[in-house]
């Protein structure tokens, strides 16, 4: 009995230890098991992690792609607006400009007498008289209208950086307008032509001191600037501006009226005038006495007439400059070169111009 006993229990004990065994294997399966799914989870979030972090990367190198070819798209905009823009206030400048850039003489003639005529062969001929003996190698083109003269005088007068005339310096020319009238009596001013304009009335003393203000003002900033290469760029500004060009001509038309009265006066006191050229002007049926020079010349000018020749004798006097110009249609005569006047003094400055009816004027450069 207690054998029997004793086997079943052996029996049992083997019985626990193989389920034992069992429960154990199988336990330690679930637990690979559990451990194989937690891997591949972790290997999975780890997958994912760096796929999005990949993502991200393109992301953010397709976004600064983005951003650079905005940048240059824009870069690219504005460069080709800046330089429209530029483009357009340039042809502005030069459309508007009445003193152009200097260009080369003889390819000017060339391309402006073209043909075998004799007047084209004479003209060709005497530009090259110019540059071969009077070293002139460039030419500024001058708007062709009945200003001319005054423009090409004015300009390089102001590009020169020449001074106030001295006898300006003594005289308020502010003043003159009305000098003219209250001294002297002159209501017949009330028909001066402003040019084109055609003005005349009782605001004219206005519009004659505003003339000179704009003379006087400009005269003064422009001569009183030292750097040649700022001096040119107001020039090019002033001359650009068609309103205050016009009143400077204006300015000048009526200093020389004003003069002339002023000779009038002493020739019939039965005084000496103080230049002989006022006796010449005064000598002409046409201009006998200032209202007529007004009426017949001074009117005119800038609208349908530009000033003659010996009105540019009083032009050179009044401003104390010598005007030396190159007359190419006089070519091979002794009318080739002129001054205005013919007799000045050692101090005044010489300006130069080029005409080929002595009706448009430009300006010559000379180079050695």
């Amino acid at each position: 009995m207690q054998r029997r006993r004793d086997g079943k229990a052996s029996k049992n004990r083997d019985r626990f230890t193989e389920q034992e065994k069992w429960s154990r294997i199988n336990h330690s399966k679930r637990s690979v098991g559990r451990h194989e799914v937690r891997s591949w989870t972790t290997a999975a979030k780890q997958s994912l992690c760096l796929m999005w972090q990949k993502v991200q990367l393109m992301l953010s190198m397709s976004f600064l792609v983005a951003v650079c070819w905005y940048c240059r798209r824009l870069y690219s905009f504005l460069a080709q607006l800046l330089k429209r823009w530029s483009n357009y206030l340039q042809r502005k400048l030069i459309r508007n400009l009445s003193v152009l850039t200097e260009v080369d003489l003889l390819g000017y003639s060339v391309r402006e007498w073209k043909g075998e005529t004799k007047q084209a062969k004479h003209m060709r001929e005497a530009y090259e008289e110019l540059f071969w003996s009077c070293h002139i190698k460039y030419l500024r083109q001058v708007r062709k209208d009945n200003y001319s003269v005054l423009r090409a005088v004015l300009f390089q007068i102001f590009s020169q950086g020449i001074p106030f005339p001295s006898w300006m310096k003594e005289r308020d020319i502010l003043k003159l307008p009305e000098k003219l009238l209250y001294s002297q009596g002159c209501n017949w001013i009330q028909q001066y032509s402003f040019g084109p304009e055609r003005y005349t009335g009782p605001n004219v003393f206005g519009k004659l001191r505003k003339c000179m203000e704009t003379l006087k003002t400009n005269w003064i900033e422009i001569s009183a600037t030292k750097d040649h290469e700022e001096r040119g760029n107001l020039c090019n500004t002033l001359f650009s501006d068609e309103s205050k060009e016009h009143k400077l001509y204006e300015a000048i038309k009526f200093i020389m009226l004003y003069e002339v009265v002023e000779a009038y006066e002493q020739i019939k006191n039965r005084e000496e005038p103080t230049h002989n050229l006022f006796s010449l002007l005064l000598a002409r049926d046409s201009s006998s006495d200032p209202l007529s020079f007004m009426m017949n010349h001074l009117n005119g000018v800038g609208d349908s007439i530009c000033l003659d020749q010996v009105e540019l004798f009083l032009l050179g006097y009044l401003l104390e400059v010598k005007i030396r110009v190159y007359r190419l249609h006089r070519f091979n005569t002794e009318e080739f070169q002129v001054n205005y006047p013919e007799e000045y003094r050692r101090e005044w400055n010489e300006i130069s111009l080029l005409t080929e009816d002595d009706r448009y004027y430009h300006i010559p450069l000379f180079r050695t």
